[in-house]
């Protein structure tokens, strides 16, 4: 069965989108079409996406399922009016909060997502820092950083730095494990010196396989051979390192940088 599914918002619907799609996950036998609807701040637009719901309960025999973070009840209660499930993903936390805050809650639209500027000027900073020291040009910067990734090439490091620094304002560096290291088995010094925010990313072979061959079509460079060794070699650096390994083949960027997170706090901790 495939089921239409509406993400409602009078800002830009990322918060209703978000859990939306986590409820989703539980439901993994299902086939849904998902439809992205922001500002849906006025009353004429959600009349008019009450008649696009109309459609969808034609079309595919069974009303469609509406996650929404709507404030405003006038536009609310237009939506619910519609011809489909509508599960208000607010409605059951807000007034609960604000009564154990003993403060009304301020009603205002895209509150969630607004960004104070000293933390807008903390991320743009981390962002510049983890573009300035991706791929190894700079180990002599590993003491500024809040945080230090290595793993053989095309493990992950750079989209989980980048996200660590968009998303958590960490400044992020990365080390990629090159010929040079597998030969002397080891890493340089500067890496040894900032083990305490260093964490390893690996990957299983094929995988890596399937990665490198997209960049480097039928080279030695994405030969599983090579994949294999990499990785083999890889792994006795970090165990020499003595630091916590995180497998990115089968985890998103968002888990792994959970995971990085929750070492950081151990560590500072200690």
């Amino acid at each position: 069965m495939s089921r239409t599914v509406y993400f409602v918002s009078e800002s830009t619907g990322i918060t209703a989108e978000t859990l939306g799609h986590s409820l989703l996950s539980q439901f993994d036998t299902l086939d849904f079409e998902q439809v992205y609807m922001p500002y849906i701040n006025t009353d004429l637009r959600a009349k008019a996406l009450t008649q696009r719901m109309q459609e969808a309960t034609d079309r595919d025999g069974v009303r469609p399922i509406v996650f929404a973070t709507m404030l405003n009840n006038e536009i609310r209660d237009i939506l619910k009016s519609g011809n489909c499930f509508y599960m208000e993903l607010f409605e059951g936390f807000i007034d609960p909060l604000s009564a154990e805050l003993g403060v009304p809650p301020s009603r205002k639209s895209g509150q969630s997502h607004s960004i104070k500027p000293s933390y807008y000027t903390k991320r743009i900073e981390a962002i510049n820092f983890a573009m300035a020291n991706d791929d190894g040009i700079r180990p002599d910067n590993f003491h500024r950083a809040d945080v230090v990734l290595t793993g053989v090439s095309r493990s992950g490091k750079t989209p989980t730095c980048l996200y660590l620094a968009m998303h958590y304002g960490l400044r992020s560096a990365n080390y990629p494990i090159t010929e040079e290291d597998f030969e002397r088995g080891d890493v340089p010094q500067l890496v040894w010196d900032c083990r305490h925010k260093l964490f390893a990313l690996t990957i299983d072979p094929q995988r890596l396989q399937l990665i490198r061959e997209e960049r480097r079509p039928n080279s030695p460079y994405s030969s599983l051979e090579r994949c294999q060794e990499d990785i083999r070699q890889a792994q006795q650096i970090f165990k020499r390192l003595q630091i916590p390994v995180l497998n990115t083949t089968s985890q998103s960027i968002e888990e792994i940088s959970s995971h990085i997170i929750k070492g950081l706090r151990s560590n500072l901790e200690r």
